[in-house]
């Protein structure tokens, strides 16, 4: 069965740093590219980044310079480190996977951060 689990959300100050999990359960980990997505009240859900398998890293513009996304696939999890955050980063997190040659996705549950003072 394959299960993405999300950890690490919660509430932070603005100007704070957070780092979220990912852990993933029933995939092929190596094969999957690795993807944080967003979605806040009203809005559509939005990629944050994503990482291949091979390492290759894309960022929304967003979050350019603040997040970094890395994968460790020997612990078969994906992490988010979010610096100098910002109201507008409050969202419900969810973690995405993407086989590169069955296209399967799958989807966490999500995780609420909120950034408040």
């Amino acid at each position: 069965q394959v299960r993405l689990v999300e950890s690490g959300g919660g509430l932070v100050q603005p100007g704070g740093s957070l780092r979220l999990s990912c852990a993933a359960f029933g995939i092929v980990f190596e094969t999957n590219t690795m993807g944080w997505y967003r979605q806040s009240p009203g809005n559509q859900r939005e990629l944050v980044a994503s990482i291949t398998p091979s390492g290759d890293i894309n960022y929304a513009d967003a979050v350019k310079g603040r997040f970094t996304i890395f994968r460790d696939n020997a612990k078969l999890t994906g992490y988010l480190q979010r610096n100098s955050v910002k109201p507008e980063d409050s969202a419900v997190y969810y973690c995405n996977s993407e086989d590169l040659y069955t296209k399967r996705q799958s989807w966490g549950q999500g995780t609420q951060v909120t950034i408040s003072s």
